[in-house]
């Protein structure tokens, strides 16, 4: 067995940076930004006034002062001529700053009759005026490689970039395996049970970033098998749900070593999850999870989605550490790590009380995986330990 360190690092070897793709703005919340972005204009492009009122000449701005309205400057339309002395233009929000005008007083500062104004509060020093390209200018970038939110899409769209070159998406097929499983919805055998793993790991990924196509369940059969990653063979990961173990129905192994499969290697030191194989599979690289959900589950946590995320092109792809300090004693831990189902409140943390790798109603109401060291010693209520938020 290797360790849960090793078992990344040999992981990341079998992944690449997938290459770029460019994608409309409008489709590109989410996707993950491949090449830095330019801007192709000044924001705004123009002075504008960031009130309402009236645009003047700031050296004859003072208490009763009064000016002629000689028009307006609107959003989207603007005053062509130019201001002179004694001479006003009625502005609003947005609207560009008309040549001549360096000063906009509010409009609460002002008393208008007819076309006559009279400033009858002292406006204060602010211009109330946006300079040209004070948000940014031409050239300013959008840096690579960053998971676009919607306010960088916002920014993308203001600086006029219709098409954004993103990393493509992996594409993983998930196989789940075993006689014992069918679909939700479907009316399940004195021995079946439903396929839950494949609906928990298939959300994950796909948060992540990843394009998920879920094949039909493979019996335990080798040709049912072959026929499932056959349906694979185009895909940049294959994930495999169960059937991994040694057991005499248990023929992932078998199947894809037959098929070509270069195993890179099987079982890791931690539970749960110790049943997990990986390697190279044609021109996929291929995962053998365990079938239990809890344990399936977890390593998608600590090794499918960094490997998504390595093949999006992200610097961090591991999702780091947090402490907080225990509410009740935890007993000493074995051989193993042991990344155990808990709840973070604020900055306490309690262990579930049940860590069978088989409960998922445990993993659904924690939000955290206390991580345990391999022989860790007895914990006290209070001692500091880390967890992963999940």
């Amino acid at each position: 067995m290797i360790t849960v360190e090793s078992a990344r690092a040999q992981l990341f070897d079998l992944v690449n940076t997938l290459p770029s793709e460019p994608a409309p703005l409008m489709d590109a919340a989410g996707r993950v930004l491949a090449e830095d972005v330019a801007a192709t204009r000044d924001q705004p492009p123009f002075a504008s006034s960031s009130m309402d009122g009236y645009a003047v000449k700031s050296t004859e701005v003072e208490p009763h002062a009064m000016f002629k309205v000689i028009g307006e400057a609107a959003a989207g339309r603007r005053f062509d001529g130019q201001v002179g002395p004694g001479q006003a233009v009625r502005i609003f929000t947005g609207a560009p700053i008309p040549e001549g005008a360096d000063f906009v007083v509010i409009q609460e500062d002002v008393d208008r009759r007819g076309d006559l104004i009279t400033i009858s509060d002292l406006p204060g020093p602010k211009s109330n005026i946006r300079p040209k390209g004070v948000d940014f200018e031409i050239g300013a970038k959008i840096t690579a490689p960053r998971r676009l939110s919607p306010e960088d899409l916002a920014l993308l769209a203001a600086m006029n970039i219709p098409m954004v070159p993103v990393a493509r998406k992996p594409v993983v097929a998930l196989i789940a395996t075993g006689d014992e499983l069918i679909m939700p919805g479907e009316t399940p055998g004195p021995d079946q049970i439903i396929a839950s793993n494949t609906f928990g790991i298939k959300a994950l990924l796909e948060d992540v970033g990843a394009h998920v196509r879920v094949l039909p369940i493979a019996s335990d059969t080798v040709s049912s098998l072959e026929t499932a990653f056959a349906l694979a063979a185009d895909v940049d990961l294959v994930v495999t749900i169960g059937g991994a173990s040694v057991g005499d129905y248990d023929l992932v192994s078998q199947v894809s070593t037959a098929l070509g499969l270069e195993r890179s290697f099987y079982k890791i030191r931690m539970r749960p999850g110790k049943p997990l194989m990986a390697g190279r599979l044609g021109d996929s690289v291929m995962v053998g999870l365990p079938g239990n959900p809890v344990s399936a589950m977890v390593c998608s946590y600590l090794f499918l989605a960094p490997m998504i995320r390595k093949m999006l092109g992200l610097e961090q792809v591991l999702t780091p550490l947090q402490s907080a300090n225990l509410t009740e004693a935890i007993p000493a831990n074995g051989p193993r790590e042991h990344y155990m189902r808990a709840i973070v409140t604020g900055d306490r943390i309690k262990a579930c009380q049940n860590q069978d790798s088989s409960l998922l109603s445990v993993l659904a109401e924690a939000n955290a995986l206390l991580v345990r060291q391999p022989n860790d010693p007895a914990r006290l209520a209070g001692d500091e330990v880390m967890f992963l938020p999940i």
